[in-house]
């Protein structure tokens, strides 16, 4: 594969790094994080190197400017639902979906190796972490949940500052990278919590064989039926419509893009269905065709 350079939203170690890994089949245990390192430091990891962004559009920043080769952005949770912002900058910016990660979301408690539940007085990780993880801390009520900008960077901190009596909920990469001790696996409220991650690469070529799944956002003249005629059209030829979400149109009261997300098996057939809603939209962005996940 080569050294690829992939921004990620977040911190070293986090549930984004764990989908690019995932998804480019990279180890868990390929290249530490040297402390110290500043928050806009890569790091070389095996034949990746993660590029930290503080924004989900920081993402896109990074693909022009050159610093990575692709990013990876989480799109929907099964919890928590879509990240509507994120739908907006796959529009704003022409940067192709070229494939998608389904990551079951295991949050851990860790620490200082040697560390007990019994010398944990204060617990730092994301707001979403703390929400997914609250009915395990009731019964910890000595336990003090701290928010914190980031899952992994609580991890590390407790790994750069010594810190004793402070846990982290965050990923088993996090611990791995910063050498702390699990203390207690998988304390999420609900177990079947995934998140889907979209990998934006434009080097990728996906031969059209392998094309099961393609991303759409459009647009609708604003009159009865408009959108029922679509998805009318869309199953005639056999597309499979795993997600659809609207957005308002700024300037444009009470009209909607429509992002969609369509499953197929046969590539011939769904360029058949595009040709035969396109003349029914005032527009049409493919944002990206790709494999299916699952």
């Amino acid at each position: 594969m080569g050294l690829k350079r992939i921004a990620i939203q977040g911190y070293s170690g986090c549930f984004h790094e764990q989908a690019a890994r995932l998804f480019y089949g990279v180890s868990g245990n390929a290249g530490r994080r040297e402390a110290g390192e500043t928050q806009e430091a890569a790091r070389c990891g095996g034949e990746i190197r993660i590029v930290e962004c503080d924004t989900f559009e920081g993402l896109y920043v990074a693909l022009q400017d050159g610093r990575a080769d692709s990013a990876v952005m989480a799109i929907e949770n099964t919890v928590s639902g879509g990240l509507l912002p994120n739908f907006e900058l796959l529009r704003k910016y022409d940067v192709k979906i070229k494939g998608e990660v389904f990551l079951r979301i295991r949050q851990n408690l860790m620490a200082l190796p040697g560390q007990k539940m019994e010398d944990i007085r204060e617990v730092r990780t994301h707001y979403m972490a703390i929400n997914q993880t609250r009915q395990f801390f009731s019964g910890y009520p000595h336990i003090r949940l701290v928010e914190s900008e980031d899952t992994a960077k609580s991890a590390a901190d407790i790994a750069r500052g010594h810190l004793e009596g402070v846990g982290a909920v965050a990923s088993e990469l996090a611990a791995e990278l910063y050498g702390l001790e699990i203390l207690q696996e998988s304390i999420e409220t609900y177990k079947q919590n995934f998140t889907r991650f979209l990998v934006l690469d434009d080097g990728l070529s996906i031969p059209e064989g392998k094309v099961t799944k393609a991303s759409l956002c459009f647009t609708l003249p604003h009159k009865t039926g408009s959108l029922a005629q679509i998805l009318t059209i869309l199953s005639f030829y056999d597309m499979n419509l795993t997600r659809i979400q609207s957005l308002p149109i700024p300037g444009r009261e009470w009209q909607y893009f429509f992002y969609v997300d369509v499953k197929f098996s046969d590539y011939g057939r769904y360029i058949q269905a595009l040709s035969a809603v396109r003349p029914l939209m005032e527009d049409l962005n493919v944002l990206g065709e790709y494999a299916a996940a699952i």
